[in-house]
């Protein structure tokens, strides 16, 4: 199944909602919608810096994926990265493909 990396930053609104509803609740959710769509949540985090939270997901497909992304985004309670992440069987097997014969730019 897809994994995906879902990364982003609380807007003010996101913010208050976690701090209304608890971190817990906000995991739980997060689990309950992987589940909806046929999937499964892997992983969960609240970090500072760079991005405030960031969650690994299982997605049974791409379009879904995109849907999911796409949903939360109307919805504007954080701004959000979906990044699909590649697993080591898959980086040998793209490493193993052969390309066909090109020319790249300046040669």
């Amino acid at each position: 199944m897809p994994k995906y990396l879902y990364s982003g930053n609380y807007t003010a609104e996101g913010a208050a909602g976690l701090l209304s509803e608890s971190g817990t609740a906000r995991h739980q959710e997060a689990k309950n919608i992987a589940s909806s769509m046929g999937g499964t949540l892997e992983a969960y985090y609240w970090c500072y810096g760079e991005k405030d939270f960031l969650m690994i997901l299982d997605i049974p497909s791409e379009s879904m994926a995109i849907k999911f992304s796409l949903t939360i985004g109307a919805w504007g309670g954080f701004q959000g990265k979906l990044t699909p992440i590649i697993t080591v069987e898959q980086m040998d097997e793209a490493i193993a493909t052969e390309l066909p014969e090109m020319r790249l730019p300046g040669e």
